[in-house]
């Protein structure tokens, strides 16, 4: 009998191939997941993702789906399902991490209709949306888990990341709902927020000795962040364990401005 945890599972990651949501396809394929890695354009980082699943003895498959509204979302599920047929596998899911997320960032005084309106898109529109189009062929007992952001609470930076944090209070929001949409099936629903990471998008903030610097002194921890620190706590959450645990925001930031 196996030990792992979520074997025999089907997780779906957005934003899979880099950065956090890579950290995540790994882990929870190292815990026994099928993991199906979505990507946007960046079909190389998600093939390498996959191939990295493959080589530490894991399942893995990549589905492109650029996620910003409706009918991208709809572009999406349709070729989720090509991909789960293809790879003999049912056209269902005990495990969704909606990761995938964009930070534009600007002047408040000058931000554009164009930038709010991407960064809710693919923020807040599209894992709204895809929930809503995936829920229903979620398993008795599934999970959601939703990336947010240590911004969501706090005013980290707020000359510059006011709708990226508007947007990340938005998802906190919406997963209290979803708990209770999803409680009377036992699918648990939890935001996780982190901190500065060291990924391509945080990669201004710890540029240099200085900046990593200012960063630390915002932590209890005096690190910077890893994807695999943000991993740890969505596996958690995912797993098992994890199933007493729903409508939460959990922190995974070291301690950012207690």
């Amino acid at each position: 009998m196996s030990s792992l945890p979520l074997q025999d599972k089907v997780a779906l990651v957005t934003g899979g191939g880099r950065g956090i949501g890579r950290a995540i396809a790994q882990r929870l394929a190292r815990d026994g997941a099928t993991v199906v890695v979505n990507y946007a354009r960046d079909a190389a980082s998600a093939r390498s993702a996959t191939e990295a699943i493959a080589a530490a003895g894991g399942r893995a498959l990549a589905v492109a789906g650029e996620l910003h509204d409706v009918a991208s979302v709809d572009r999406f599920v349709a070729a989720l399902d090509a991909a789960l047929a293809e790879a003999n596998l049912p056209a269902r899911l005990d495990i969704l991490v909606n990761n995938a997320g964009v930070f534009v960032p600007g002047d408040f005084a000058s931000y554009s209709e164009a930038d709010f309106d991407r960064q809710f898109g693919v923020n807040v529109k599209a894992p709204f949306f895809l929930t809503q189009r995936l829920l229903p062929r979620l398993a008795d007992g599934g999970r959601i888990v939703n990336v947010s952001s240590i911004v969501s609470r706090t005013a980290v930076m707020p000359e510059a990341v006011h709708a990226y944090a508007a947007s990340k209070g938005a998802i906190d929001t919406l997963t209290l709902y979803l708990a209770g949409i999803g409680a009377a099936r036992g699918i648990t629903v939890n935001s996780v927020r982190p901190g500065v990471t060291e990924t391509d998008m945080a990669a201004g903030l710890v540029a240099t000795d200085e900046s990593r610097g200012g960063v630390k002194q915002m932590q209890l921890l005096q690190r910077i962040g890893q994807p695999d620190d943000i991993a740890g706590v969505v596996a958690f959450l995912a797993g098992p364990d994890g199933g007493w645990t729903t409508g939460q925001y959990i922190d995974a930031s070291g301690g950012t401005k207690l």
